[in-house]
């Protein structure tokens, strides 16, 4: 329960308090009698006795019912009461220490109230205040049973993290020689690689505690409370020693520094910042505590934190190849029930770009799509159909499209795909469908044979043919268009502003960088780099004529394939999915038909031109 819970308890149980405070008063407290009518009881001998304290008055009836009033004339009613022989009982008109602590009790509610509410915050994570509102979250030796064993895929930064373990498992090893183990240690890389899984099998590994906590949870909107967190984390993991503390996230807290911000919004990320500084300097020699902290965004770290004698490693893990997609599946693939003889380096190969979280995700779709098909165990098409659900999107089976529209996606994507076939300098195409996924009518998905890490300037203008293919496609056999290659038009121009402005890769505007990435691993945006009005007209002009050019070669192959083209549209309008294998035939026997055609026009011409001859 946070401190904002308590606090509404606390208020809830004094407000019942006075509600019942209140309902007791009014229970206990005779109801209000006019004098008028007090004086016309008394007349007819209906009052029994009656108690004075000043001029007011509660008695009870002959029928012994209770009342209170009040008289403005005592000495003058005291004759008509001795007429009527009523009991008279009577006390000062001085309300007393009694009728005082009545009147204290809403008071002493509230503070009781407030008082329970400290206590319970002062004993909080072992009398701590605001600062430990938030405790970490401590496993014992022997609880963490995840080692290197659960992590795949990352070999080379195992290999980093191994004399870590070792010299937490004997620092005397690298004291004796007068070294000393890194204090810090960065994990960098893309979302879903595996940084904290990976800082988890170091705690397993060596067999020593580990503290793991959120970059945000040290940041709360009171001043001070940060860095009174960051002084409890690393008093508690000192008293534990050796072991290990983990900060996921650390960019929320470990931002560059504003230098001098006039608004004091970032006062208290910058002192929890600070105190988290002054406690990685603080270690000292005999104190086996190793911070490990991860991020997405490198580039955010304010420059103190990274320097040596603080995060002394920076391990970067990057998205992994094909090998270590293949450990990753293995690792996962041992928690779900797999059909004999499937292949999971073909599922590895097909799957480039795939982070660990991603295949661990694939594998668990693919195990949910064969429970639902009532299988007996996973195969090969629930992983291609898992595979298709989070690179595609979900299949809209339902919606309804009309014939038109069907003929004109089936287009489209025919005509993405036989430019993507028939240029070289490209991906294979591995499935075309006019399925609904997602947003998109039709998709047309391509695959690497190979893990790529640079492309080169074929492959960069092949990509943007292959865009305006579905556009091109439209224009030539239904002479109109339409909206559906919106997506397409905006990502070739991307690409062909990232050719000129970012790669220089244009012969006019050349070797010049007018964008800076930005993002770090997320991808992020580019950030336009100053330059001048003719620059800008320029990069303008060399954009507009590569994406005509692409567009002018684009038409030109699908002029060219038209027959193609035809097949296969009318193979999607029957099939409405064709994989690798099926293009592949459709490909083949046009070849084939294509050749049998020349054959047979190059003899007719050849028999004609002999006959011409003979003539």
């Amino acid at each position: 329960m946070n401190n904002i819970q308590i606090g509404l308890l606390m208020l809830l149980l004094t407000a019942l308090g006075l509600v019942g405070y209140n309902v007791w008063l009014r229970e206990t407290t005779p109801p209000a009698m006019t004098y008028s009518a007090f004086l016309a009881d008394l007349d007819k001998g209906e009052i029994k006795k009656i108690h004075l304290r000043g001029g007011e008055i509660t008695g009870e009836n002959i029928k012994k019912r209770s009342f209170t009033t009040f008289s403005p004339d005592v000495p003058g009613l005291m004759p008509l009461l001795t007429e009527r022989a009523v009991d008279i009982t009577a006390e000062s008109a001085d309300p007393g220490l009694g009728s005082f602590f009545q009147s204290m009790i809403p008071v002493i509610l509230i503070l009781g109230a407030w008082l329970i509410f400290n206590k319970t915050q002062s004993t909080k994570g072992s009398g701590s205040g605001f600062g430990k509102g938030k405790s970490t979250h401590l496993l014992p030796i022997g609880v963490s049973k995840i080692t290197f064993n659960d992590v795949a895929g990352i070999e080379e930064a195992q290999g980093e993290l191994t004399e870590i373990v070792d010299s937490l498992k004997h620092p005397e090893k690298f004291s004796k020689l007068g070294g000393h183990i890194p204090k810090g240690i960065l994990l960098q890389g893309p979302p879903g690689t595996g940084k904290t899984l990976l800082a988890k099998a170091i705690a397993g590994e060596a067999s020593v505690p580990f503290f793991s906590i959120g970059g945000s949870d040290f940041v709360e909107m009171f001043v001070g409370v940060g860095a009174s967190r960051v002084r409890e984390l690393f008093t508690e993991a000192k008293k534990n020693a050796p072991c290990i503390i983990f900060i996921d996230e650390i960019d929320a807290i470990g931002g560059k520094r504003s230098g001098g911000n006039a608004s004091g919004s970032n006062d208290e990320r910058e002192q929890t910042l600070n105190a988290l500084l002054v406690e990685m300097d603080g270690f000292s020699s005999d104190e086996t505590v190793i911070l490990v902290a991860a991020t997405n965004r490198p580039d955010m770290l304010d420059p103190a934190l990274l320097r040596p004698g603080r995060f002394d490693r920076q391990v970067t893990i990057s998205l992994p190849d094909a090998k270590g997609r293949l450990k990753i599946l293995e690792v996962h693939a041992k928690k779900v029930v797999l059909s004999p003889g499937i292949n999971l380096a073909v599922i590895a190969q097909s799957i480039p770009g795939f982070s660990g979280a991603e295949i661990a995700n694939l594998v668990n779709e693919a195990a949910l799509t064969a429970a639902r098909h009532g299988k007996q165990s996973v195969t090969l098409p629930d992983f291609e159909e898992a595979k298709d659900k989070i690179v595609m999107g979900l299949a809209r089976k339902s919606v309804v499209i009309s014939e038109k529209d069907r003929r004109l996606t089936a287009y489209h994507e025919a005509g993405h795909a036989i430019i993507a076939t028939v240029l070289t300098e490209t991906d294979p195409v591995h499935k075309i469908t006019i399925i609904p996924r997602g947003q998109a009518l039709g998709l047309t998905q391509q695959l690497p044979l190979d893990d790529r890490y640079t492309y080169s300037y074929e492959y960069i203008i092949n990509r943007i043919k292959i865009l305006m293919g579905g556009r091109v496609a439209e224009e030539l056999i239904f002479g109109r268009l339409t909206t559906g290659a919106s997506n397409d038009i905006l990502t070739a121009t991307e690409i062909a502003t990232r050719l000129i402005c970012e790669w220089g890769m244009n012969p006019t505007i050349g070797p010049v960088a007018h964008m800076q990435e930005q993002g770090g691993f997320l991808g992020g945006g580019s950030s336009a780099k100053p330059y001048s009005e003719q620059t800008a007209q320029a990069i303008d002009r060399e954009i507009k004529k590569t994406l005509e050019e692409c567009y002018d070669a684009a038409r030109q192959l699908l002029s060219e394939h038209n027959k193609l083209l035809h097949k296969l549209a009318e193979a999607l309008l029957i099939n409405e999915t064709i994989d690798a294998e099926e293009m592949s035939i459709v490909y083949h026997c046009y070849l084939n038909q294509k050749k049998i055609e020349e054959s047979i026009t190059s003899t007719r011409e050849g028999t004609e031109t002999h006959t011409s001859e003979g003539r």
